[in-house]
């Protein structure tokens, strides 16, 4: 059973909702899966295919793999951009540098809040995830030993899979660079905000929700957005690492070490000076490696 948990620490009074557990009736079902691919290649010795995991266009994913028989520890990386753009492509090098390290890499692509609202885009993750654990063997990856890697609002959708029900199986952590954790408190942030991107990531976690505000028939919408309020023990561990005066500051993760530290799940929070955000917090020194650290003490 999935545990309620407080979020007075918020102060978001001026936000009237009701937080309300994530359920398979707010889930649609995932769009059915594609088994063949599209593009395939070989990078010295790694395999690449770009395979579909729905019917939508946006409903794809690259797989980079060692093919030689051994099951591998997996990373599905999922791409930023305000929930509404980016693409896996400019997730390539970061893919090539896991790929290059021993792991299975699922580079994903997700639908946008253009395409639909949410929780489109943490449906997909979880398609993506179940079609990959189907054919763990083709891709050299071990279905129960894999990590999520989410930069910005793909920070959110990872956390959102991280404390989606009680436990995604074989899920052994999560990972964000600059992760949106609460759009609620994104939402009241750039409410009277003088900074051009808070302003604008309220405007785009409006947009998530299907172009509502938080209240009245969209609390539940705006309920589900929020990954600390779904905490439960089986949740997976997770690493988040913010700049300190970025637009997505660092108490969104506090929040998140608070209400899963209630149930007994770790999550560590690391801060770095200055205002960078996403992919170029991920490429300042010490970053990468720290991270590598993280996942290699999950899946080895």
């Amino acid at each position: 059973m999935r545990t309620a948990v407080s979020v007075s620490a918020l102060a978001l009074a001026a936000v009237a909702l009701t937080p309300v557990a994530a359920s398979a009736s707010m889930e649609p079902t995932p769009a059915p899966t594609v088994d063949s691919p599209v593009d395939s290649q070989g990078l010295g010795g790694l395999s690449v295919e770009t395979v579909q995991y729905g019917t939508h266009k946006r409903q794809s994913m690259d797989v980079w793999w060692t093919p030689d028989g051994q099951q591998r520890p997996g990373i599905f990386l999922i791409h930023g951009g305000w929930w509404s753009s980016g693409d896996k492509r400019y997730m390539k090098e970061i893919t090539r540098s896991y790929a290059e390290l021993g792991y299975t890499v699922f580079n994903l692509n997700y639908r946008l809040s253009g395409d639909a609202a949410w929780p489109a885009q943490r449906t997909d993750a979880l398609a993506a995830i179940a079609l990959a654990r189907k054919h763990a063997d083709r891709y050299a990856f071990d279905p129960n030993n894999y990590v999520l890697m989410g930069f910005s609002a793909g920070g959110h959708i990872a956390a959102a899979v991280g404390t989606y029900g009680d436990g995604v199986g074989g899920l052994k952590g999560v990972v964000g660079l600059s992760p949106i954790i609460s759009p609620l408190r994104a939402y009241t942030d750039g409410e009277k905000s003088t900074n051009a991107h808070k302003r604008k990531l309220r405007t785009a976690a409006i947009k998530l929700a299907g172009g509502c505000a938080p209240k009245g028939k969209c609390s539940r919408i705006w309920a589900s957005m929020e990954v600390a309020w779904h905490a439960s023990r089986n949740d997976a561990p997770m690493l988040t690492i913010h700049s300190e005066n970025e637009f997505v500051p660092p108490v969104q993760s506090q929040l998140l070490k608070q209400t899963l530290g209630q149930v007994g799940v770790q999550v560590s929070v690391f801060t770095q000076p200055g205002i960078n955000h996403s992919s170029p917090l991920y490429r300042e020194p010490g970053v990468a490696e720290r991270v590598q650290a993280w996942i290699a003490s999950r899946i080895g």
